[in-house]
């Protein structure tokens, strides 16, 4: 069961969750998209979101700006925290395009105002769940592409809360993370999207 937990953290990691969002988006959305636009999207956000992020991290581990890769104290978060919001903004107003697909940008603006907001929590010494903001962004983001194209999505929305419900119990097993470390990152997740509904919904 350990092991099965400890995977599920790997698996859902804060990092993929950009990526998770946008296969969400084109599996629900009732719109034709060409198979190469789709394939520039994935791997553009892939690469931007995933791959440089993880190379940055072992960047600051060699020169010495962070003390693991695992970044499990709040010393460690703050740059990569930083360098990711970078990362976001270079998305919304390169990657995305508000006109061709809305819902996707506005989704990538908040991950970046829950980025950002994390990153205010631990300058003020309140640590938070990354792993909790990551699964609250899929899942507040399906419910919404859910009512929005008017598209049953029960047993999607479902497994995302199962999901959230084995992330939750795999943070508390296998970090420091306290519950109300894992509540605060839950909020931080949704805030953000929920403001942002007005503007897309």
């Amino acid at each position: 069961m350990r092991f099965f937990l400890k995977s599920i953290t790997y698996l859902l990691h804060p990092l993929l969750m950009p990526l998770f969002g946008v296969l969400i988006y084109f599996m629900i959305a009732p719109r034709f998209t060409a198979a190469h636009i789709l394939l520039s999207n994935a791997l553009g956000l892939l690469i931007v979101t995933v791959i440089t992020p993880i190379v940055l991290v072992f960047f600051l581990k060699n020169l010495g700006f962070i003390s693991g890769v695992t970044l499990t104290s709040m010393e460690d978060r703050r740059i990569p925290l930083l360098l990711q919001i970078g990362l976001y903004i270079l998305t919304t107003r390169t990657l995305i395009n508000i006109y061709d697909f809305p819902e996707l940008y506005y989704f990538f603006a908040g991950t970046l105002f829950a980025t950002m907001l994390a990153l205010i929590s631990i300058l003020l010494r309140f640590n938070v769940s990354l792993n909790m903001i990551g699964i609250t962004l899929i899942t507040t983001f399906t419910i919404a592409l859910s009512i929005h194209f008017s598209i049953n999505q029960i047993f999607l929305i479902a497994g995302l809360f199962v999901l959230h419900g084995l992330v939750a119990t795999a943070t508390l097993m296998h970090s420091n993370h306290s519950i109300k470390e894992l509540i605060l990152g839950t909020l931080i997740g949704t805030a953000p999207q929920l403001a942002l509904f007005q503007l897309w919904l």
